[in-house]
């Protein structure tokens, strides 16, 4: 019987591509008649290196061209890394599963192990690409001095290692899927930088006609991790967020509902809103609306607004 094929499309840095072929050997291990490949496309945010992402402001950087081709039915499937992932996708598009979530929280990359944002030098200079990030770690250390940095994973550990900086900010997930977790210095917890909405899953983007790609994809979909990123969609969403603004959220599943934590700050940290709810797991995206509008009332719409600008 001959194979039938199917097209993932993925960026093309070292983690997109080990996130395409996560999927490709997890599709290969549940339909033993279909066969993968990958196709290799360039994004806005992959060529655009020399600007702040805040400052490029497109909320389709790293996923516009790949759903272009879905769209053109040159590819079957997109494998996005959830948090790059617009809450709004183009018509005709559709967040088809989603995979179990790894870890969540960010992690502080030092010059040795052990160090936490509190036990870096007064003054210290710390790197991250994030407005989120920046504003959580202004927040909690007005001292702290952050400076930009673009780049996939291995291009952001060089230039550490060629800075003076005293610490680099990056996900726990890309470092531990790409096995480089000896660059983790700790491990932050989420009650200090909220991730951003997404952060560790997997998103599967299909052509909502593409009835094939659809079947494929709801045979690798994890449910619970489903209605744990609905709510932090949702909430991002009614807060009229992209991937690049100081937004954080994580919810959590636990035996008596679903709790979800949200943050919105000023890029300079002096002015955060934060606030945990907790719902019915089936209720999500109305709790992800619901901790939205609390934040936007207690000023966070204000504090957005000003990002926007």
């Amino acid at each position: 019987m001959e194979k039938k094929t199917i097209i993932i499309g993925t960026r093309k840095s070292e983690l997109a591509l080990w996130q395409a072929n996560f999927i490709k050997k997890e599709i290969e291990k549940k339909f033993k008649t279909v066969k993968v490949e990958l196709k290799k496309i360039s994004t806005k945010g992959d060529k655009i290196l020399d600007v702040a992402l805040s400052k490029i402001g497109d909320k389709g950087l790293f996923t516009k061209e790949i759903e272009n081709e879905l769209l053109a039915r040159t590819i079957d499937i997109a494998v996005h890394s959830l948090k790059d992932l617009p809450t709004v996708l183009p018509k005709g598009l559709e967040l088809a599963a989603v995979t179990k979530r790894h870890e969540v929280e960010d992690v502080l990359v030092a010059r040795k192990k052990g160090v936490t944002l509190f036990t870096l030098p007064e003054g210290a200079t710390v790197a991250t690409g994030s407005l989120r990030r920046a504003s959580q770690i202004k927040h909690l250390r007005p001292d702290i001095n952050i400076v930009d940095i673009r780049g996939n994973v291995q291009t952001r550990l060089q230039k550490f290692a060629d800075s003076k900086w005293d610490g680099m900010i990056l996900a726990r997930a890309g470092l531990e899927r790409l096995k480089l977790k000896k660059h983790i210095s700790s491990i932050i917890p989420t009650v200090q930088i909220l991730p951003a909405v997404g952060q560790g899953a997997l998103g599967i983007e299909v052509f909502s006609k593409n009835l094939f790609a659809k079947e494929i994809a709801t045979g690798i979909h994890d449910a619970e991790t489903f209605s744990i990123i609905s709510a932090e969609r949702a909430f991002l969403k009614a807060l009229g967020g992209g991937c690049q603004v100081p937004i954080g959220a994580n919810a959590v599943l636990k035996s008596n509902g679903l709790y979800l934590s949200g943050f919105v700050g000023s890029p300079d940290g002096t002015i955060t809103f934060s606030k945990t709810i907790r719902g019915s797991k089936s209720d999500a995206e109305s709790i992800g609306k619901s901790l939205a509008k609390d934040i936007s009332k207690a000023g966070g719409k204000k504090v957005l607004l000003e990002v926007y600008k």
